[in-house]
């Protein structure tokens, strides 16, 4: 087995030492939402999604607040449809994350991301966002694509992986028929 093998597994089978954990969370708990990183936590997971250690690319730490989510004020008229505080949203925190980051980076495209951490109030996700107009960027033509116009806020479009699962778009098939092109599109169809 190579490292990056190595390095999954001690994630998935969670061996990693308690007290680091415990010492990490205490340490991103007094942190911004926001926080650049300078290297990858999970080194594996930031390597299999597109991440290189070269310049252009960089890792952003996201912090995304657990629980449920509440509706805006409803004020409007006492309509007992209105009055529900509740708000079920049809996106992942991960998704969240990713366009939080994609919002403080500007000048950046997301191209993935993935789980770090949890506590009873937080979520953390490492976002990998690349700078679309750097030179090392444009001459690498593995990543060069994410310059294109096609791909400007591809976040906010939903064309991440984490994006494409929220709108149902991982399957094809049978028990699909109502993900493409959209659910809305399908919906106005009728």
């Amino acid at each position: 087995m190579g490292v990056y093998k190595y390095l999954s597994n001690a994630w998935k089978k969670n061996t990693i030492p308690k007290e680091m954990a415990k010492q990490n969370l205490m340490k991103w708990r007094r942190e911004g939402s926001t926080t650049p990183v300078e290297y990858p936590t999970r080194l594996d997971r930031a390597k299999a999604l597109g991440y290189r250690a070269k310049q252009g690319f960089m890792i952003v730490r996201q912090r995304v607040s657990r629980g449920s989510h509440r509706r805006p004020d409803w004020s409007g008229g006492r309509h007992s449809h209105n009055m529900g505080a509740r708000l079920n949203l049809r996106k992942s925190y991960q998704l969240i994350a990713e366009e939080r980051a994609g919002k403080n980076y500007v000048n950046c495209e997301v191209l993935n991301s993935y789980y770090v951490a949890e506590d009873g109030k937080h979520y953390w996700y490492e976002v990998i966002l690349v700078d679309k107009s750097h030179p090392a960027v444009l001459k690498d033509q593995r990543i060069a694509w994410i310059a294109q116009p096609q791909h400007s806020g591809r976040v906010n479009r939903g064309l991440t992986s984490a994006g494409r699962k929220v709108r149902g778009l991982r399957h094809k098939g049978s028990g699909t028929e109502k993900a493409r092109p959209s659910r809305r599109a399908h919906f106005r169809r009728l």
